[in-house]
């Protein structure tokens, strides 16, 4: 040290230092190869910090999902309300209410609250019987992980008017609703026609295959062409499963 300074001397490797052991910068000269791992005249890489682990998700936390009730679903709510909340808060182990300034179901975790999924199945469950559905239907969604709800109207298939249209939905529910109920019971689904909206209860699989025959039946195709070509891809995938 001179004056109060530190000298800067060259190690090995072209390695600058001050004071004693404490390396300031590494270049790659001739006096020796590079370091491992860096671009000659480059410092190296920090060392790699893995990201450290999300909190664990917690529930209890006052999630809430609200499902609108429509006017002319009102009297079968407020018929079925203890079917609807028995499952929901004993075995769910949510908190429910129907708020009649909004109009809306609303559906609340609590500290009880043990399955994330719950407050999800609560308001599909919820949903399903607001569309129309049976309540023991409905809680299928409730009790099984695979199953499903799809709504679409005739007018997505195809654009049709007046008379058209109401032809369209008379040949999906057939005499006495026998259309309807041959397709529930081939594809092990469970349909509800709203006017021209179609909501449809079950797996992907069995899904699919009613939402077919339905098109097939807006499309104009006779209902015993369509009886038969559900039956046979009903019976290919029970073969195959």
């Amino acid at each position: 040290s001179r004056g109060g300074r530190h000298e800067l001397g060259r190690g090995e490797g072209g390695s600058i230092y001050t004071g004693e052991n404490s390396v300031l910068e590494s270049r790659g000269g001739p006096s020796g190869p590079p370091a491992p791992g860096t671009v000659s005249g480059s410092r190296p890489p920090f060392a790699s910090r893995p990201f450290p682990p999300p909190p664990p998700r917690q529930v209890g936390k006052g999630e809430m999902r609200k499902v609108p009730v429509p006017a002319n679903r009102y009297t079968p709510l407020k018929e079925n309300w203890m079917k609807i909340f028995t499952p929901i808060v004993e075995h769910l182990q949510l908190q429910i209410r129907f708020n009649l300034k909004t109009r809306n179901v609303e559906i609340k975790t609590c500290q009880e609250t043990k399955d994330l999924g719950a407050l999800t199945k609560a308001a599909d469950f919820v949903k399903a019987f607001i569309l129309g559905f049976q309540v023991e239907d409905a809680l299928a969604l409730v009790r099984l992980d695979d199953l499903f709800l799809e709504s679409f109207e005739v007018t997505d298939v195809k654009p049709l008017k007046g008379d058209h249209l109401s032809r369209a939905i008379g040949r999906i529910a057939g005499k006495g609703g026998k259309t309807k109920f041959t397709i529930e019971n081939v594809t092990r689904t469970r349909i509800v026609l709203a006017d021209a909206k179609i909501h449809i209860l079950g797996s992907f699989q069995n899904i699919k295959m009613a939402r077919t025959a339905i098109c097939n039946l807006i499309l104009g195709n006779p209902p015993s062409k369509v009886y038969g070509n559900i039956r046979a891809v009903a019976s290919r995938a029970a073969e195959r499963f």
